[in-house]
């Protein structure tokens, strides 16, 4: 068994909940978030507000797993009117690298896509950016989780990467 497997089997939220039974009743989105003060993580927060405004908790639940400690995180959910969904500390990243989510090299995180990308996001929409709270290489990347099985992923290769969220719940129409 892979180690991503295996440590989907430890993962519980901040309230005590299983990941892996979680999948059992319904379609998880584990979200891996890069640190709070990217302008790209708070684009990916406001863009899961809107995905959960029209997901039925009855057929999937978003949790989301960041660097920081759970209060700091809920400063930032609580902006994205989000402080409800499930969450995961892990600000030893040991999550993370169990998933394969990597260390970004330089033209990952500050190359021109990126840079460009993060002028749209950053100014023109009015996400900014924030002092870096957890760490800063790492890439971020989803995860739809079934009955205890990845079922489909994203990893970024670019921090300025948009996953479809939507399409990654499978029991949701594409709008």
């Amino acid at each position: 068994m892979s180690s991503m497997q295996e440590e989907l089997k430890t993962m519980q939220t901040h309230s005590g909940k299983s990941v892996v039974e979680l999948s059992k009743k319904k379609q998880v989105l584990l979200v891996f978030l890069r640190h709070f003060g990217c302008t790209f993580c708070r684009e990916a927060l406001e863009e899961i507000s809107e995905l959960n405004k029209t997901t039925d908790p009855e057929l999937a639940e978003i949790i989301l797993v960041h660097m920081a400690e759970p209060s700091i995180a809920m400063t930032y959910f609580e902006r994205y009117k989000i402080s409800h969904l499930e969450h995961i500390s892990d600000p030893g990243c040991r999550y993370y690298q169990a998933f394969g989510l990597v260390k970004g090299r330089f033209n990952q995180l500050f190359g021109f896509r990126s840079w460009i990308r993060g002028v749209d996001a950053g100014i023109l929409k009015g996400h900014g950016w924030g002092v870096q709270l957890g760490d800063g290489f790492q890439m971020p990347g989803v995860f739809t989780v079934l009955d205890g099985k990845i079922v489909s992923e994203f990893r970024h290769q670019y921090v300025s990467d948009k996953p479809d969220y939507r399409s990654m719940i499978s029991c949701q129409p594409t709008q």
